[in-house]
C-alpha cells in the first residue's frame, strides 16, 4: 500500500511536536490528521504542496505548512513537495509560468537577453511580475487539483488491486 512507502520516510510526529523551533505553533500541530496517512489527508497534502511549490515566494515551506494545517492535510508530505521547485528546477519552471502568464494576459513575452544581468532584471521587473505571478498561481492551482485527483484515483486503484489480489489468494488456498 502507498502508506508503507510514505511511513518509511516520514519523521515521527512526536519528534516534530517537541522540536523547539515549532513550539510557537502550540496545539495546532497536535491535530492527528496532520500526521495520518489516509487517502484524504495525503491527497490534500499533494494539493497544498504542489500549489505552494509554484508560488514564487521565499520560504515556500511555511506556506505549505500553513495551508496543510488549515485544510488538515498531511504536514510532512505537503512541506516535502515544495522541493519540486528547488534551485535547479526553479529557472525552467518559473520561465514556463511566466510564459503561461504572458499568454493568459495576451501580452508579448519579453525575450531574455544574451547575458542576464541584475540591471536588466530590475528594469524589466515592472512588466514581468504580473504575468509571472498569474502564471505561477494558475500552474499552482492546476497542479494542485491534478495532484489531488490523481492521488485519490491511484489510492482507490491500489486498494481495489490489493483487494482483488487477496481475494485471488484466498480462492487458491481453498
Amino acid at each position: 500500500m502507498p502508506r508503507r512507502i510514505f511511513k518509511r520516510y516520514m519523521p515521527h510526529p512526536d519528534t516534530i511536536r517537541e522540536h523547539k523551533s515549532l513550539r510557537f505553533l502550540g496545539s495546532l500541530i497536535h491535530d492527528p490528521n496532520l500526521w495520518h496517512l489516509n487517502r484524504h489527508s495525503v491527497a490534500r497534502a499533494m494539493a497544498m504542496g504542489l500549489f505552494a511549490a509554484f508560488i514564487p515566494i521565499p520560504m515556500q515551506m511555511l506556506l505549505a505548512a500553513g495551508l496543510a494545517i488549515m485544510v488538515r492535510a498531511n504536514l510532512p508530505i505537503s512541506v516535502g513537495l515544495v522541493w519540486l521547485t528547488n534551485p535547479i528546477t526553479m529557472p525552467p519552471v518559473f520561465y514556463c509560468t511566466y510564459k503561461l502568464g504572458a499568454w493568459l494576459m495576451q501580452v508579448p513575452p519579453r525575450v531574455l537577453p544574451d547575458e542576464l544581468t541584475w540591471n536588466w532584471i530590475t528594469q524589466e521587473l515592472s512588466s514581468l511580475w504580473q504575468p509571472f505571478l498569474l502564471g505561477s498561481v494558475v500552474c499552482g492551482v492546476l497542479t494542485g487539483i491534478l495532484g489531488y485527483v490523481l492521488t485519490m484515483l491511484y489510492w482507490r486503484w491500489w486498494v481495489a488491486h490489493s483487494w482483488r489480489k487477496r481475494q485471488k489468494a484466498r480462492r487458491k488456498s481453498r
